[in-house]
């Protein structure tokens, strides 16, 4: 079981299950079915949608066992100001002794601090070859993340509800 304080590896996989991307975060909390973490950006600096990414900008992040999504709160590394939230649609998180690894469905929500909200790779989702339930959850999962942050103020992912 996973333990707060303890370095792990976070692997992103591809919906044929072939990891895409690996890095290491910090456990914060844990439940029975969430992960709290915090891990650096790990590229070099890069705009994104508006959004400038430093190299170690700490991004807070949530894992679920039983929901269809995982969220990064992005912060700046040098004044700790939140330059947004990036919902990744995925299947269900997996939790191993030292490992966090999810299935990437590609449909992302990215959310502004203003709470404008951008949905990306809607491209790239219609082109995954997903049976008609997995593509209806990750939209249905979608709306209700947008009608979520619609109504968050001040949100912060430390203080999220790991139990709710």
């Amino acid at each position: 079981m996973i333990e707060a304080g303890q370095m792990i590896s976070v692997l992103k996989l591809d919906v044929e299950g072939r990891e895409t991307w690996r890095y290491e975060a910090k456990v914060l909390k844990v439940t029975e079915r969430a992960v709290l973490l915090v891990a650096g950006f790990n590229r070099p600096e890069m705009m994104f949608h508006g959004i400038l990414l430093g190299e170690g900008d700490p991004f807070i992040e949530i894992y679920y066992a039983d929901r269809w999504y995982n969220l990064y709160e992005i912060h700046d590394k040098g004044d700790g100001r939140i330059k947004g939230w990036y919902c990744n649609i995925s299947l269900p998180a997996e939790f191993g002794p030292d490992t966090v690894s999810y299935v990437d469905l590609a449909l992302d929500l990215l959310v502004y601090p203003d709470g404008r909200m951008q949905v990306l790779d809607e491209d790239e989702f219609a082109a995954l070859e997903l049976d008609e339930t997995r593509r209806e959850n990750a939209r249905r999962v979608l709306l209700e993340l947008q009608n979520w942050f619609s109504e968050q103020n001040n949100l912060r992912l430390e203080e999220v509800n790991l139990e709710a």
